[in-house]
C-alpha cells in the first residue's frame, strides 16, 4: 500500500469514526471529546477502541429505549398551564386529602413538608399508603414543573418520575435507564439494595448550574464551604436526586451513583462506606471515568494528605465536604477500601448490614471482616507505620 493510499484510508476512517462519536455524544455518550482525541492521536488503536465503545454504547442505548417503550410511561400535562396546580388529592378510596397546609417554599421552590405528609398519611391503611405517597410526589413535582416553566416536562413510569426540559427521546431514554439501573443495582448489591416501598425514584434535571445550586442549597447547612458537584442525592423527607443538565453524558453515571445511595438509604451507613459502595457500583454500571491523575500520582497525593487528624475527618464524613484535594482523595480512599473488602461478598454484606455511623463501622469490620479499619486505611495510603488511625468519633454523626 502506498503512502498516499494509507493516508487516504486513515483520514477516511478517522473522519467517519469522529462523526459517529459526535452523533453518539448527542445521545449521551460519555466524554465524546476524549474519544475523538484518541481517534486522531493514536492511529489504528484509537479508532478501534472508539468503535468498540460505540458498539457497546448503541447496544445499551437501544436497550434503554426498549425499556422505556415497554414501560407504562406517560407525560403529565397541565390542563390550564397559567393556573396554579391543584392542592387536593382524591385517593382511590374516594377520600379527598388537602395538601395546602403542607405546601411550603424555600429559595423560591415549592416544597412539601414531608413530616406533615407522613402524619396525614399515617391514618391510611397499608394498602393505600404507597399509592397516596406517590400521589403526593406527583403533586409536588407538578408544582415544581409549574414554577420552572412550560418548557419543563414531567414523565412518570412504573419506577420513576423524571422532570426536565430534555427532548422527548432523551427524557424517555433516561426514564428507561432508571428502570434498567435499578435492576442492575439490585443485582450488584444482592441482599443490600432496597428501594423505598412508598414512592418512586425521582430525577430532577435543572437547566443550569445557577438553578441547580439554588435548589440543592436548600439542603446545605447555613454556614461553611462546600465542594462543587454535578449531582446530589437528597434524603430529606422525600428521597430524590438532582442533576445539572450540563452534558447528557454526565447524567448516566450520576444516576447510577445516586440510585445506589437511594437503595442503601435504609441502612443509615457511615458516609465513607456509603460513598465507597456508590462509586464502585457507578464504575461497574457506567464504566470508568477518565482521571486527571495517574495511579502513581494519586498514591503520592494520599501519602501527602492523610495524617492522624485528617483520617478522623474521613471516618466522620467531614473530609467528603472539603473544597480542596481532600474531597477527591476521600472518594478515592473510600472506593479502594470497599473494593478490597468486598472480595468476599457474604462477609462484606454482613459487615455492611451491621456497620454503624457512631463508630464508622469499626466494630462491624472487626467482627465480620476481621480487619482494623485504621490499619487498612494506612496500608491503602502507603503509611504502614501509622498508628492510631482507627475511628475515634467524639460526637454523633448525622
Amino acid at each position: 500500500m502506498s503512502f498516499w493510499t494509507f493516508l487516504s484510508v486513515w483520514l477516511t476512517v478517522n473522519v467517519v469514526t469522529t462523526l459517529a462519536v459526535r452523533r453518539a455524544g448527542a445521545l449521551g455518550l460519555y466524554r465524546p471529546g476524549m474519544w475523538i482525541t484518541m481517534v486522531w492521536i493514536t492511529p489504528i488503536v484509537g479508532p478501534f477502541m472508539a468503535l468498540l465503545t460505540l458498539i457497546q454504547f448503541h447496544r445499551h442505548h437501544r436497550e434503554a429505549t426498549r425499556q422505556s417503550s415497554r414501560a407504562d410511561h406517560h407525560e403529565l400535562h397541565d390542563d390550564h398551564p397559567d393556573d396554579p396546580p391543584a392542592t387536593d388529592l382524591t385517593l382511590p378510596s374516594g377520600q379527598v386529602l388537602s395538601l395546602a397546609e403542607g405546601l411550603g417554599e424555600a429559595n423560591g421552590f415549592p416544597l412539601l413538608k414531608w413530616r406533615w405528609v407522613d402524619t396525614a398519611l399515617a391514618e391510611l391503611d397499608d394498602a393505600e399508603r404507597p399509592t397516596a405517597r406517590t400521589a403526593c410526589q406527583r403533586l409536588w413535582l407538578t408544582h415544581l414543573r409549574h414554577l420552572l416553566g412550560p418548557h419543563f416536562r414531567l414523565i412518570e413510569t412504573e419506577d420513576a418520575f423524571v422532570l426536565s426540559s430534555l427532548e422527548d427521546v432523551s427524557q424517555r431514554a433516561i426514564a428507561g435507564y432508571i428502570t434498567q439501573t435499578r435492576k442492575r443495582v439490585s443485582q450488584l448489591l444482592a441482599g443490600l439494595a432496597e428501594f423505598p416501598a412508598e414512592g418512586k425514584s425521582i430525577l430532577i434535571v435543572m437547566d443550569d448550574e445557577a438553578a441547580y445550586y439554588q435548589y440543592v442549597s436548600i439542603y446545605y447547612p447555613t454556614e461553611g464551604e462546600f465542594a462543587f458537584s454535578s449531582g446530589m442525592f437528597i434524603d430529606a423527607g422525600c428521597p430524590h436526586f438532582v442533576v445539572c443538565r450540563d452534558e447528557l453524558a454526565r447524567i448516566e453515571p450520576v444516576i447510577a451513583h445516586e440510585l445506589t445511595h437511594s437503595a442503601l438509604a435504609h441502612l443509615s451507613l457511615p458516609l465513607w462506606l456509603d460513598e465507597g459502595i456508590a462509586v464502585n457500583t457507578e464504575r461497574r454500571i457506567a464504566g470508568l471515568p477518565p482521571s486527571p491523575h495517574t495511579p502513581f500520582e494519586l498514591h503520592a497525593m494520599h501519602g501527602r494528605f492523610w495524617n492522624d487528624e485528617r483520617i478522623q475527618e474521613f471516618w466522620s464524613g467531614d473530609s467528603f465536604r472539603r473544597t480542596d484535594d481532600g474531597n477527591l482523595l476521600s472518594y478515592a480512599l473510600a472506593r479502594v477500601l470497599v473494593e478490597q473488602t468486598a472480595a468476599d461478598w457474604p462477609a462484606f454484606a454482613n459487615f455492611v448490614r451491621h456497620a454503624r455511623r457512631d463508630d464508622a463501622g469499626e466494630a462491624a469490620a472487626r467482627q465480620h471482616l476481621g480487619i482494623d479499619l485504621g490499619a487498612s486505611a494506612a496500608a491503602v495510603t502507603g503509611q504502614l507505620g501509622a498508628t492510631g488511625w482507627a475511628p475515634r468519633l467524639t460526637a454523633p454523626v448525622s
